[in-house]
């Protein structure tokens, strides 16, 4: 979906008059006030006060305590608690609460809960139990939202509105059938349409009217992958209607106001380059694991998506963790400092908002091992000593919020890719998405290179390189779109199994990758996924060099193209594994195997190299670079340069002409000691690029 200009102007209009009431990036986390006796609820003001908060998250699992019974509401103990927020100077994110239907509604109407494929109950106890097409819980929770919307739209704590959370249940159920059957309808206009897109002559699955049509269930064996496909665009649809419909309420009531939801890390459910389209900022729950000495490369890629899906407009951390989580088999704690470092990494791509889950710690329930920023040991604690460290360093970054990063290299990320790849039935259905994009994402993270997403239907214009990873699903325009980016001089960078299926997730004939095949002038008439078993292949490139590929290969044409690597052994030897093909005033490079890690970050070197694109810094390994700039009313360019020590030792960095240390108001410059997971922010004079 398309965000238009004067949306996006309109956005952060809101946002900026936020933060300025917030007095900068905000801070703070989700408070549970309802799990605490009231003589609590003083003392976390105050401590929140001490720890620099500025905003709390109210409200997010309240529906049984705001509304007790059917149409029996209680706002008593939730007015008392804003006000309390507002006496302390504390903002409020206030939440409508339809994640967690209330006891008394689920057995009324026991068919909210959503039904699983197989045909089993989610049943009440946890999350997200509810089908989001059941037109009693639809209206219910608008009632609520209806609610919240007038009685607090005035209420000088509140700074923005935070949606739902987590959105994400998917329903086999009768209500989700039927809103399905009618999305198809809407879609394909007939029945003949429909079978025509889901190739139903295939295993007679012919259709013959709209009442024979239902969702996926689990068959004996496989299912329709085309019916599939429209299935999970269909959920995410589902799902986003009823957030836009409580967004329009609240929208009538507080014209002025962000509104948000929560998105998760690698959450496949939610398209959402959609879903942001629709919200003013991006906002992630990101749970980097501390046993991967690497999480923070994942993590940066999470951090660019969220920029990248409003266009670069800044975003915010939603929920974070200050030590251990509870949601793994062995829930490690963050060494001292890592929160701290996490935090500024995700402020240096793009984030004006950092906030956790949970203010203080939980005594019971699912959740009560998750960290807080109040531990269950109360506030003499390294971690809280850690919270209102960052708090403090925070109020000098005010001048960062509203900046902005530039990127000259885009990857493709697509949620229609993700679906259709991983939909089985396919060479290898053990490929994993969002690591196929990883593994492109990380040589430019390790270089320095600040990285953009883009989705297929994205304007390519702005960047210099394109990357595609997997991107297995692409319409006749995209196809025509990428085409027309390497032809004015754009390098085009392309993975293995991209360009396969058209977007009814059918197989587009003539050698893969079809709807690719012109602009990289090379086709693939086989694939060859390698066995578990299989030995590496060898691989020997045009520079007389050699490598190795793994996990998957194909049998490679090259037309126009000339080949850059080709494989040395087994059954393709002599035949191109890599190509580069001329089209226009640009390049477009095929890379049919998955090469060895040297091999790949060599070619993406060479395609940086002659786009002339380079780091802001020579640096040493393990230490992340970026930039955010702004520019005043009156013209005057503000540009901070993060250095972030991924290290567990000091390093030293050369600044060159430095800048101004943003916590010490010191001039920094030429060689600098960047301690163990340590952070220097320095504002400079405007980057050359400006």
């Amino acid at each position: 979906m398309t965000i238009h200009p004067g949306d996006l102007l309109q956005a952060e209009e809101r946002l900026k008059r936020m933060h300025d009431r917030l007095g900068g990036i905000a801070y703070g986390g989700d408070y549970n006030p309802e799990q605490w006796p009231r003589e609590v609820w003083r003392e976390d003001a105050e401590l929140m006060k001490q720890a620099g908060v500025n905003l709390v998250t109210l409200a997010v699992f309240s529906w049984s305590r705001l509304e007790t019974a059917d149409g029996i509401f209680d706002f008593d103990w939730l007015d008392e608690v804003m006000d309390l927020m507002h006496a302390h100077g504390i903002g409020v994110d206030l939440a409508t609460p339809d994640a967690v239907p209330p006891a008394w509604l689920v057995q009324q109407y026991p068919d909210i809960m959503p039904e699983r494929a197989d045909g089993s109950i989610f049943g009440f106890g946890s999350r997200q139990h509810f089908d989001v097409s059941h037109p009693v819980y639809r209206a219910k929770s608008l009632e609520l939202t209806e609610k919240m919307g007038e009685r607090y739209a005035s209420h000088p704590a509140l700074r923005m509105w935070h949606v739902g959370n987590e959105y994400g249940p998917t329903s086999y159920g009768p209500w989700a059938e039927d809103a399905f059957r009618a999305w198809l309808q809407e879609k394909y206009g007939s029945i003949d349409h429909l079978n025509d897109a889901w190739s139903t002559s295939v295993w007679g699955q012919l259709y013959t009217e709209w009442s024979q049509v239902r969702v996926p269930e689990q068959p004996r064996t496989w299912s329709n992958p085309s019916r599939r496909l429209d299935f999970h665009r269909f959920t995410s649809h589902s799902m986003l209607e009823h957030f836009k419909a409580e967004r329009d309420i609240l929208r009538r009531h507080t014209p002025d106001l962000p509104i948000v939801t929560n998105f998760m890390r690698f959450y496949k459910t939610n398209d959402y380059w959609a879903w942001a389209a629709e919200e003013d900022a991006a906002a992630l729950d990101i749970y980097p694991d501390p046993r991967e000495v690497d999480a923070h490369v994942a993590a940066a890629l999470n951090f660019d998506l969220m920029r990248s899906l409003r266009h670069g407009q800044p975003w915010m951390v939603m929920e974070q963790a200050t030590g251990a989580v509870s949601q793994w088999s062995i829930n490690v704690s963050k060494l001292p400092g890592t929160m701290r470092l996490g935090s500024y990494q995700a402020i240096a791509q793009g984030a004006d908002g950092i906030l956790f889950f949970q203010w203080r710690q939980a005594k019971g329930g699912t959740e009560r091992y998750h960290s807080a920023m109040v531990s269950h040991a109360g506030p003499n604690t390294r971690i809280f000593r850690e919270v209102c460290q960052l708090g403090q360093e925070l109020k000098a970054l005010g001048e960062v919020t509203g900046s902005r990063s530039e990127a000259r290299v885009a990857i493709v990320f697509d949620w229609d890719c993700w679906w259709a790849l991983e939909l089985g039935n396919s060479p290898r259905s053990d490929l994993n998405y969002p690591q196929e994009v990883l593994r492109f994402y990380r040589p430019l993270f390790e270089a320095n290179v600040a990285v953009d997403f883009v989705n297929a239907n994205s304007d390519l214009s702005p960047y210099d390189v394109v990357i595609m990873p997997a991107s297995y699903l692409l319409t006749d325009a995209s196809a025509s779109r990428f085409e027309q980016y390497v032809a004015s001089g754009g390098r085009l960078v392309v993975s293995y199994l991209s360009g396969i299926v058209d977007e009814n997730n059918s197989i587009r004939l003539g050698g893969y990758p079809g709807a690719l095949r012109d602009v990289l002038g090379a086709w693939s008439e086989e694939m060859h996924p390698l066995a578990e078993t299989e030995d590496l292949v060898k691989l020997a490139t045009f520079d007389g060099g050699t490598s190795s590929a793994d996990y998957w290969t194909e049998h490679v044409h090259a037309e126009t193209a000339e080949v850059v690597a080709s494989y040395a052994s087994g059954r393709l030897s002599g035949m191109p594994a890599v190509t580069k093909n001329t089209v226009g005033a640009g390049t477009a490079m095929y890379i049919s195997a998955r090469v060895e890690d040297g091999l790949l970050q060599q070619l993406l070197a060479d395609v940086l190299r002659t786009a002339g694109i380079t780091a802001v810094l020579d640096v040493p390994t393990g230490v992340q670079v970026r930039r955010r700039t702004s520019t005043t009313p009156d013209g005057k360019v503000n540009s901070f340069l993060f250095v972030l020590n991924h290290n567990d030792a000091p390093v030293t960095v050369e600044v060159n002409d430095g800048g101004t240390d943003v916590f010490t108001d010191s001039p920094v410059r030429g060689a600098v000691e960047v301690g163990a997971n340590g952070v220097l922010i320095l504002k400079t004079g405007a980057p050359a690029w400006h």
